[in-house]
């Protein structure tokens, strides 16, 4: 695991951008794994930039960690519209080459796996954290193998959520599809962006605490490759930053980035 501690958004946006670069352009169908809320905003933007620059996306195919359930068709807040939004539009990607989790009938996310497993999972795939540690919309106690399935949203991220819905908790949707962590682990490449000192907490627990089911996001301390990317205020409670890094990674700070 690498930790780096930039300074600013731009800066956290722009190194995220250089990673996921790096990873797509090593394939030759390449798979870009996306997350939504604020916390991959300034990644996205350091892709367009670079899009409206020259850089030829148009050959990826996107997948998302997660979805509401029960938003009528074209509802803005859907992830499936966020991400049309956030990434799609502005890369030059053909909306056809987006794919959400889904469940069928009984429940199952069974065929979203398979999809997922024959490409052999993404290749970089980015990620947020919540308040609670939850990763995509695993909340605390999800398993640590669980794989694509339906959940029920805790209250505290239906109140986080809330500022995408009026700013009305109750008007967030309280189930949701999302990838499991087994699923999330099954990319090559893991980027974790967090920003402000509402996630320090969270972060702290999720790479310098036990792996348990109290926190999801521990499960990235057993990926192979994972690369964290902090603000001061998200990095305030880990120990020992730019100091004598201990494990479970290696603890990078730059002023300047």
């Amino acid at each position: 695991m690498r930790i780096r501690v930039l300074q600013t958004t731009a800066q956290i946006g722009e190194a995220a951008a250089d990673l996921v670069v790096e990873a797509l352009r090593s394939r030759r169908d390449p798979l870009l794994g996306v997350a939504t809320g604020s916390s991959p905003e300034p990644v996205y933007a350091a892709l367009a930039a670079r899009a409206a620059a020259g850089l030829d996306l148009g050959d990826v195919d996107v997948v998302a960690l997660d979805e509401y359930v029960g938003l009528p068709p074209g509802h803005p807040e859907s992830y499936r519209a966020v991400v049309r939004r956030s990434v799609v539009e502005p890369l030059g990607i053909d909306p056809s080459r987006v794919r959400v989790p889904h469940v069928d009938a009984s429940g199952s996310g069974a065929g979203f796996e398979a999809s997922l497993a024959e490409r052999g999972g993404a290749d970089v795939q980015l990620l947020g954290i919540g308040h609670n540690g939850h990763l995509a919309f695993n909340e605390p106690g999800s398993p640590l193998d669980s794989r694509t399935r339906e959940v029920t949203l805790t209250g505290r991220t239906r109140h986080a959520n809330a500022r995408f819905f009026g700013g009305d908790p109750a008007a967030v949707p309280a189930r949701a599809v999302t990838q499991g962590l087994a699923t999330v682990l099954s990319a090559h490449r893991l980027v974790l962006v967090a920003t402000g000192a509402a996630k320090a907490a969270a972060v702290a627990a999720a790479l310098q605490g036990p792996v348990s089911t109290a926190c999801p996001a521990s499960v990235l301390q057993s990926h192979q490759d994972v690369t964290v990317l902090l603000d001061p205020a998200a990095a305030a409670d880990l120990e020992h930053v730019g100091d004598s890094p201990r494990e479970p990674g290696d603890l990078l700070t730059a002023g300047t980035g």
